[in-house]
């Protein structure tokens, strides 16, 4: 059954961003969702997000939003964990929810002609969760475990080491699954409060598509999420600014290779100026091959096989970052020429070439997104939560194409300055100079 379902999702027919019409529902009960219909495929999908909860765990129970997200499908109402996944295999139901730094998410994904039953299978773990003490324990093993083998990925080293030097005094600076200290001491009570004080109403944000009407979402609307807490006790996060500005931080490893990941404060995605940093980041590194960054460090010296920089844009600050790898006797060469191609973007911003090929990839390549019922449920979705309006899809790529020369080089000087940067290095790079040697090294 799970095969005919992937089957379908894969199958929907790619369409224009501007050709798909977005419907605001309000449920009886006064939940709000916006909606794409479709009734091509017999398939609904249902994405939604409690904003801003979960980014803070109480202290020394860091894990528990992300330990309640691990084992809502792990058993409610009058099935087990065994006989929840049972029936969700039966239905042919995907359900899921994970916390992150921002909100805390869900997602529902099932066949038309078994909605209802899938409907209540979500309910069911919303309101009337087991946290049976079997299914935490192995749960919670099993974060542990992924959290031990990410301490031997430099990947993962880089990443927590940027954010806790970055965000020392924010939750954005810790590790949304716990620690291997936190997470033993989250109890089962610790969750079941959780459930009761978070998830409430006044932080839902859902988007739905696929074979269902607008008066058919409104009752499910009410039937999922109405038995909810009218207000959530989350407490708000404050905003925060990147620190560790200038410093070079090594984390020693006795590995053949250097991880390298730098950055500095970004553009959040309501900013103004948001579209000509998404322009200017393609071309500085996010355009895969056709980036500076990749020219200059891949292309023409064979110094990695790939180096990239991103936006990342969180609710409350904002990153730009670029990373890649190279041999341990090339650090500090890699290292120079991503400083100085950040340097250059910034003293002299990019061509009308390239500023052009960047637009025509960012308009081109966004209708692709919209792969499935679920690819457009989520993205729905995170319009939703980012503000930009239910007519965002028909007016992105004017924001895109109206990106002039002049926009790209004053955010290029706004955002891009190596002197500024917070560098990472995992491994063991020749001829670079740590402002800090992190501990944990061998």
């Amino acid at each position: 059954m799970r095969s005919i379902v992937a089957a379908l999702l894969v199958l929907f027919v790619t369409l224009p961003a501007h050709a798909i019409e977005v419907k605001r529902v309000v449920s009886p009960g006064g939940i709000e969702a916006w909606l794409v219909e479709d009734h091509k495929i017999p398939v609904v999908a249902l994405e939604w997000a409690f904003e801003g909860v979960g980014g803070t765990d109480p202290a020394g129970r860091e894990g528990r939003a992300n330990l309640v997200a691990s084992t809502l499908d792990e058993g409610a109402g009058p099935y087990d964990a065994q006989a929840f996944q049972g029936r969700m295999q039966d239905l042919a139901v995907s359900l899921g929810f994970d916390a992150g730094r921002d909100g805390f998410t869900g997602s529902l994904r099932t066949l038309k002609d078994n909605r209802d039953e899938a409907f209540e299978l979500a309910r069911l773990s919303l309101a009337e969760p087991r946290f049976d003490a079997e299914a935490v324990e192995r749960v919670r093993t099993s974060i542990l475990s992924s959290l031990r083998r990410d301490l031997a990925d430099p990947n993962y080293v880089a990443r927590r080491a940027f954010y806790a030097a970055a965000y020392p005094d924010h939750p954005y600076g810790g590790e949304v699954r716990g620690s291997l200290e936190s997470l033993p001491k989250v109890a089962i009570d610790d969750l079941r409060a959780f459930m009761k004080t978070e998830l409430g109403r006044d932080r839902l944000v859902v988007a739905a598509s696929g074979a269902i009407t607008p008066e058919e979402l409104g009752k499910a609307l009410d039937r999922v999420f109405g038995g909810l807490p009218a207000k959530s006790q989350s407490a708000r996060l404050p905003d925060a600014v990147a620190k560790g500005t200038g410093e070079t931080l090594v984390a020693p490893r006795p590995t053949a290779q250097t991880l390298i990941l730098l950055g500095q404060q970004g553009v959040q995605r309501e900013d103004p100026d948001w579209y000509a940093a998404s322009v200017m980041n393609y071309i500085l590194g996010g355009g895969g091959f056709t980036s500076r960054l990749m020219e200059e460090v891949r292309e023409k010296r064979g110094l990695s096989y790939g180096v990239y920089s991103y936006l990342i844009p969180l609710d409350h600050g904002a990153l730009i970052l670029a990373s890649g790898s190279t041999v341990n006797a090339k650090a500090a060469e890699t290292l120079e020429i991503i400083r100085a191609e950040w340097k250059r973007m910034a003293d002299g911003g990019a061509t009308e070439q390239e500023i052009q090929d960047a637009k025509t990839y960012l308009t081109g390549s966004f209708p692709l997104q919209f792969s499935s019922t679920s690819a457009i449920a989520r993205i729905l979705l995170q319009v939703k939560r980012d503000n930009l309006g239910i007519d965002y899809l028909d007016k992105r790529d004017a924001l895109i194409n109206g990106v002039t020369k002049d926009d790209v080089q004053r955010v290029a000087k706004r955002l891009l300055d190596p002197a500024r940067l917070l560098t990472v290095l995992v491994g063991r790079p020749e001829g670079v100079t740590a402002t800090k040697t992190l501990e944990g090294g061998s």
